[in-house]
């Protein structure tokens, strides 16, 4: 078998034909109406307590905070009327000693401590102007036009119960401040906030997909609101618009006080990451399962480990070792391979990043996608310099070629499931209107081709087809833990009013 035939017969693997986009597309239906009725489903389908997205004209000043790894970002967003913003910010490291910290309160009065520095140097004259009243949260404290309204971005796993409560469920990334665990991370805030007798209030816990969606729907061009929020890069995830009536678990108990039901909706975070958790329709190659079985949460995240870019280079690199290990397949094994042809014998450098797993990052799909040359250059030079290749071949490079567009083909077509799933739910192809969806992350922004790979699917679905295709719009949403959590700010801060 040549190499070419060999790259061809893996890349096979990988194919995700109309027939099982749309079987994919009706279980996704179905574990969505789960997840609207009761919790402990496949799709969590998360209210979020937003019940608006906004259009376009919202104006005045907001604060948005993001915590999720290392960094600490503050930042003030002015948003101007006409779909457009203006931001100001500041990200600080976060102390190692803080991330381990024996109390919450070491941590969260550090975030406070930057909110205040962040307010002093970039809204001098409005902090010192109202810097002797108590507190934002308590009486007597600032008047409602005096207060910066804050949307706090923490992902972390938390159970929310409204626009502004959130229980720490446990910490991931490196954190592990067992005193926090259970405590409402919005007042843990709030309370070293008010010891600074700063005049801000913590008016939102924000979810980065919820963020996406948001700030998409502001700047979006057009009368139409955003539909969906989606990210699809180092994890994926959406967030979309819903009708509160189908939220039936939540409208089930009849607590309205931590959202506003008047306007009939609400934004709910599907999770979809875990969708079809057990492979009912999914595809399911040796490399998946070897993938998933190495990882550190088996039988989890099943539809995220198939698209996002945490784990893309990781099948692909699966894939290239077993045809590695394939006596009849001559991948890196030619005796003719140097820049000439004629003069090296392709060999792996032990130590070589292609042998350890997750040693290989997803940007290297984006080489291969992108290097059309002949002799595949691009592709060949990566090879060597990052991944501990001795002078591999063009049909080397070619062979590497063919399998990760496979990868990458196959990451888009899923990604067209959920977009196909939310769409549809909506009912909005029923009318005429365009319907907008918000995308964000590194595959959808670096990966050539990977949102006309999305497209193509959705031609393919049942109920969207070529003209329904054509009426949803896709376009990139930045910044959904800034601009986005600002939005949600707004929102909460109208609440908070009424």
């Amino acid at each position: 078998m040549s190499l070419a035939e060999a790259a061809k017969r893996v890349a096979a693997e990988f194919e995700y034909p109309a027939v099982e986009v749309n079987r994919g597309v009706k279980e996704f239906l179905k574990e969505m109406e789960e997840g609207l009725e009761k919790d402990g489903t496949s799709l969590s389908q998360i209210p979020t307590y937003v019940t608006a997205v906004p259009d376009g004209t919202e104006k005045g000043l907001y604060m948005a905070v993001d915590l999720g790894g290392t960094n600490f970002r503050v930042c003030s967003i002015r948003l101007h009327g006409n779909s457009t913003f203006s931001l100001t910010q500041s990200k600080i490291p976060i102390p190692q000693s803080l991330m381990t910290a024996p109390a919450a309160h070491d941590l969260f009065a550090f975030l406070a401590q930057q909110i205040g520095l962040f307010l002093e140097e970039h809204h001098g004259e409005h902090y010192e102007g109202v810097r002797s009243c108590k507190s934002a949260s308590g009486a007597p404290g600032y008047k409602n036009e005096e207060i910066f309204n804050l949307g706090f971005t923490f992902s972390f796993p938390v159970q929310q119960s409204g626009i502004n409560r959130g229980t720490l469920i446990r910490w991931t990334k490196g954190f592990d401040i067992p005193d926090a665990i259970g405590k409402d991370v919005c007042k843990l805030l709030q309370d070293e906030i008010d010891a600074l007798h700063l005049p801000v209030r913590v008016a939102a816990l924000v979810n980065d997909t919820v963020g996406t969606l948001m700030a998409r729907s502001y700047t979006a061009p057009g009368k139409t609101t955003t539909l969906l929020g989606s990210i699809f890069g180092t994890g994926t995830n959406g967030a979309y618009v819903e009708r509160l009536d189908a939220v039936k678990k939540l409208v089930a108990k009849k607590d309205t006080s931590g959202y506003d039901p008047s306007t009939g909706l609400m934004i709910v975070n599907t999770e979809w990451g875990s969708f079809d958790n057990a492979l009912t329709v999914l595809p399911d190659t040796p490399y998946d399962r070897a993938l998933d079985a190495g990882s550190v949460n088996p039988g989890i995240q099943m539809f995220e480990k198939r698209v996002s870019g945490m784990f893309l280079g990781e099948i692909l690199r699966r894939a290239l070792v077993a045809m590695i290990a394939d006596p009849e397949v001559a991948l890196f094994a030619s005796a003719h391979s140097g820049t000439n042809e004629l003069s090296s014998t392709t060999s792996i450098y032990k130590g070589s990043k292609l042998l350890e797993t997750w040693g290989v990052g997803s940007d290297f799909l984006s080489v291969c996608q992108t290097d059309d040359s002949a002799g595949h250059g691009s592709i060949r030079q990566t090879l060597v310099n990052q991944y501990g290749l001795h002078a591999p071949s063009a049909g080397d490079a070619a062979a590497v070629k063919t399998v990760a567009a496979a990868v990458g083909r196959r990451a888009a077509r899923l990604a067209a499931v959920a977009i196909a799933g939310v769409v549809l739910k909506s009912g909005r192809l029923e009318g005429t209107d365009e319907i907008d969806v918000g995308v964000d992350g590194s595959l959808v922004e670096f990966y050539p081709g990977f949102v006309e790979e999305i497209r193509a699917a959705l031609d393919e679905v049942e109920g969207v087809g070529e003209e329904g295709e054509r009426r949803i719009r896709i376009g990139i949403a930045k910044d959904g833990s800034g601009v986005g959590a600002a939005l949600i700010a707004l929102v909460a801060g109208r609440l908070g009013e009424s």
